[in-house]
């Protein structure tokens, strides 16, 4: 027989209700964070080439090399050998004492096995270890610039960031000064990250020296540090981190790295780090209750890449650092825009206080690097990242992980656009 059911006319009240519907089930909780700014670009910018537009994207994180061809052999060697079963929730065995040797071997830092953990990438351990440990009240020290997902991990867990400006004048870091101020009976984090995402700065084992002696102070204070850009380092610049500095602080410090960066396996999704026993076993904890473990495909990949040397990458750091060094000084050479040179990382944070206030071609007004951003984009097709996003304006970040023709053509268009504002 016939289906003879009518369908009811589309009705906008109805729509109306549905959406109202929807929205009286999400927690309050997301009321409190954003979504990440520097993906939002990245899919504008792509947004914009599928509609044919000529569009140069800066905002990505992500290194434009390919991940090395040991480690991908490593994964398919992993596949034939039926390696593709559940593991353990801290991470593989074979991982974890990669990881054990790699912090011995280059940081200086003695862990065991059990005192390391393997997450989706270093976002889910950042976020299992602010989940296990801060309650509303707690305060969670960044210093800003900040990497974007900081401020928002901390307030989905109910805790209460507390931003350090870090000025340009200070190189974008934090100071002992600052560092001792901020520090409240509440406080329960300090989160460093160096090299940093956005400004590219790095803390000397000097500068490290100095804040952990204002840590020492403050026995309650738990360090946390994001070591994610630690081989991209220029001009002779050597990396140290917090807990190598000062082994006092080892026992209430979590040491974050992955292998997203330093060996081009941002999609591979593996991060790590290792700390105190009891803080380890309450982030698996979490992690039991959400991805379980990261692909053990993706585990076998990290073990190679730790396990095995790096001769690959003094190639890598030298085209990077020829790309870090054609940005800076072709920023440096547009009107009202003035850029440091980073120590580290892919990433360049440029002042755009010089053009606050003029008019776009647009006819729009600069009031803002937001305005600044958005009109550079709809103006000449470069998508970069506002400084608000990361905490500290009037400034923007540029990626420079992507190939010198495309940088050189980018950074000309800023000059272009620059010139432009009346």
């Amino acid at each position: 027989m016939m289906n003879t059911r009518m369908h009811p006319p589309f009705s906008f009240s109805h729509l109306h209700r549905t959406t109202e519907g929807i929205m009286s089930i999400l927690a309050k909780r997301l009321s409190a964070i954003k979504p990440s700014p520097t993906i939002a670009v990245t899919q504008k910018a792509a947004d914009l080439k599928a509609a044919g537009r000529d569009v140069i994207g800066l905002g990505a994180g992500e290194p434009d090399f390919d991940t090395p061809d040991h480690v991908k052999k490593a994964a398919q060697d992993a596949m034939a050998r039926g390696e593709t079963k559940y593991t353990a929730v801290a991470g593989t065995l074979a991982l974890r004492k990669a990881i054990v040797d790699k912090f011995k071997r280059e940081n200086n830092l003695t862990y065991t096995p059990d005192q390391v953990t393997v997450g989706c990438g270093g976002k889910q351990v950042i976020y299992n270890a602010i989940m296990a440990t801060v309650e509303p009240g707690d305060e969670v020290i960044i210093p800003a610039p900040y990497w974007v997902s900081y401020p928002d991990i901390t307030l989905l867990a109910g805790g209460t960031p507390v931003f350090v400006e870090c000025a340009e004048t200070d190189g974008f870091k934090l100071t002992p000064a600052a560092l001792e101020q901020a520090i409240t009976p509440k406080t329960k984090w300090l989160v460093l990250n160096s090299p940093s995402n956005p400004t590219g700065a790095a803390y000397s084992a000097a500068d490290l020296r100095a804040l952990a002696d204002v840590l020492l102070k403050h026995p309650h204070v738990w360090i946390m540090t994001d070591d994610m850009y630690e081989h991209l380092v220029y001009d002779g610049f050597t990396f140290a981190t917090i807990a190598e500095v000062e082994p006092a602080l080892i026992d209430r410090t979590l040491t974050m790295n992955g292998v997203s960066k330093s060996f081009a396996m941002t999609g591979w999704r593996v991060g790590y780090a290792a700390g105190p026993l009891p803080l380890i076993k309450a982030i698996n904890m979490i992690q039991s209750q959400s991805s379980t473990h990261t692909s053990s495909i993706s585990q076998a990949a990290a073990a190679a890449a730790l396990n095995e040397p790096m001769d690959f990458f003094e190639a890598w750091r030298a085209a990077f650092k020829a790309r870090r060094d054609l940005v800076v000084k072709m920023l440096n050479e547009a009107e009202g825009l003035s850029c440091l040179t980073p120590e580290g990382a892919f990433y360049v944070y440029p002042s755009c206080a010089g053009v606050i206030g003029k008019t776009a071609p647009s006819g729009k007004k600069i009031e803002s690097d937001s305005d600044f951003v958005t009109e550079l984009l709809e103006s000449e097709g470069v998508a970069a990242v506002q400084g608000a996003a990361f905490g500290l304006s009037p400034y923007f970040r540029i990626s420079y992980a992507t190939s010198e023709k495309a940088l050189t053509e980018a950074c000309t268009r800023i000059q272009r656009f620059c010139a432009s504002l009346k």
